[in-house]
């Protein structure tokens, strides 16, 4: 068994709850409120803007130029492609980013949990640590993608996600990623699979509280 696939059976039940939560079932199929689509993508311009800043350090921890290269290019595209499409969600949606480049008024707790767990293992951690931090925000929309390819909820936004992330060209970057997770994972230490397990666990339930946060507009309690 493949390092990924060890990691991917250990978060089945996680995984599960995310491709049943009525955030996602409710984009599928039409019946998510806007409201709760609109706090979404507030909060997923936040976190990616993070995202891609945590790829670009694992660019910088890469052992080779080869792989520098290929780590900045998915920081690059995170703008190119996930970012152009949350502007194009912006205009639909009437948003406007703010002065820091992103449209959360204020992010949510949740995303803030989310992104600090990304910076923590980037600077702390190899870039095994940072691919298995990254890879099931990745790897889960694909499998979402994938899942729910098909769907006609009725709405062009909708829609539209749904299209993105079950397209060929977002899978090929998945496997991608997976692939430099198992190869770094061929010469990691158990001790370094263990920590990236951990991480690869914990990155999973960040993507699950993610649509928990955007399904009930998550506010700061105080």
């Amino acid at each position: 068994m493949k390092f990924s696939e060890h990691l991917r059976k250990n978060v089945e039940s996680i995984w599960e709850a995310s491709f049943d939560h009525p955030f996602v079932r409710g984009v599928a199929d039409g019946s998510l409120p806007l409201e709760c689509f609109t706090y979404y993508v507030q909060q997923d311009s936040f976190y990616l803007s993070r995202f891609a800043q945590v790829q670009a350090i694992g660019a910088a921890k890469a052992l080779d130029f080869h792989t520098t290269s290929q780590m900045a290019f998915h920081a690059k595209s995170t703008f190119d492609a996930e970012h152009m499409l949350h502007e194009d969600f912006a205009k639909d949606l009437g948003l406007e980013k703010n002065n820091e480049g992103h449209m959360a008024e204020e992010p949510a707790p949740t995303a803030v949990a989310y992104t600090n767990h990304l910076f923590s293992v980037a600077y702390k951690g190899s870039l095994g640590e940072v691919l298995a931090a990254i890879l099931p925000c990745y790897w889960l929309y694909w499998e979402i993608g994938e899942r729910y390819k098909g769907s006609t909820p009725g709405h062009p936004v909708y829609q539209k996600w749904i299209d993105t992330y079950g397209d060929e060209w977002f899978g090929t970057l998945v496997k991608e990623q997976i692939t430099r997770l198992d190869d770094w994972a061929e010469h990691a230490s158990d001790e370094e699979k263990q920590r990236m397990e951990t991480i690869f666990m914990r990155s999973s339930q960040y993507e699950y509280l993610f649509w928990e946060m955007a399904y009930s507009q998550e506010k700061w309690p105080v």
